[in-house]
């Protein structure tokens, strides 16, 4: 998770524009842990900005966020001051500060993707208590339900090949993606499987959305669980939030957004495409952002009990 040290990386800014997660997620990893309330130790791997730690932390005695990026550590720990709730820098593969069997649940909300499971099945295993419970949740790309140009015009922008993806010259984000990380989550987790000698009752609950996506045709509620009303500006923002960009951003310091009083970035040109694909939206001039959408994300909770 190289994108989370860079100097040009904003924790503030992923905070703010990422999408949290609804009641009806945190009611799904909780049933199936099945404990009562303000009971035992929850570790959240890859905890980012604290956002799973602060709502969890009710459920829970103890509570530990673990995170390879400091600023994502340092913004996590601004944005609390539970006693019962800590914060450190570390990743899943080296749990050593923890001792054996001292973890009842251990979640990860969008990071279990990047994982190196050689390494973190044998320290999962070791930390967790038997009986005690896994959960790991995630998210891909997001339609925008009923604007299957749109979907189609951000996908080009996000995994096209090639030099001439968004314009004469101009390539999209393909190359910059981090990889394996960005397909194992594409692919919503399913090559990831808990160890049958230590784990059991294994269940996942997916959602795979395509871009031709209408509203009638989605799942219920608790399996598409991440789907939201938001608007264009919004996606803009969230688009600025993605690995792939930043990394683009990086290899392109020539190109300024507009905001920024530049002739226009990716996001720039990319929004521009999508604002363009439907006429309503190019209708609204200056006001484009103001444009409401519903959007969903493909999805997936992984989740198992400790032998």
């Amino acid at each position: 998770m190289s994108l989370f040290g860079r100097a040009t990386f904003s924790a503030a800014g992923y905070a703010a524009a990422r999408p949290s997660y609804p009641a009806s997620l945190f009611r799904t990893v909780l049933s199936y842990h099945h404990a009562q309330s303000d009971q035992g130790t929850l570790l959240d791997l890859g905890c980012g900005h604290g956002l799973i730690a602060r709502e969890m932390s009710p459920r829970f005695a103890r509570v530990v966020g673990l995170d390879p990026s400091a600023g994502m550590v340092e913004q996590a720990a601004s944005t609390t001051d539970d006693p019962k709730v800590s914060f450190r820098q570390g990743g899943a593969e080296d749990l050593s500060f923890l001792a054996d069997r001292s973890v009842d649940m251990v979640v990860a909300g969008q990071s279990a993707h990047w994982f190196d499971y050689a390494r973190a099945w044998p320290e999962l295993a070791r930390v967790v208590k038997p009986g005690g419970s896994l959960a790991f949740w995630g998210y891909k790309d997001n339609v925008l339900v009923g604007h299957a140009r749109a979907n189609r015009i951000f996908d080009r922008f996000c995994y096209a090949d090639g030099s001439d993806v968004a314009g004469p010259g101009v390539e999209g984000m393909n190359a910059y993606w981090e990889q394996p990380g960005r397909n194992k989550v594409r692919n919503l987790l399913r090559e990831v499987t808990p160890p049958a000698a230590e784990w059991r009752d294994v269940r996942r609950v997916l959602c795979d959305v395509g871009p031709e996506a209408a509203a009638d045709q989605l799942p219920d509620a608790e399996t598409a669980w991440m789907r939201k009303h938001i608007n264009l500006g919004q996606l803009e923002a969230y688009v600025r939030t993605f690995s792939a960009f930043q990394g683009w951003k990086d290899a392109h310091p020539e190109a300024r957004s507009r905001a920024d009083g530049g002739d226009g970035d990716l996001a720039d040109l990319l929004m521009d495409r999508i604002v363009e694909s439907e006429p309503q939206w190019s209708a609204m001039g200056e006001a484009w952002r103001d444009a409401e959408v519903e959007t969903v994300w493909g999805t997936y909770i992984l989740m198992a009990k400790r032998r």
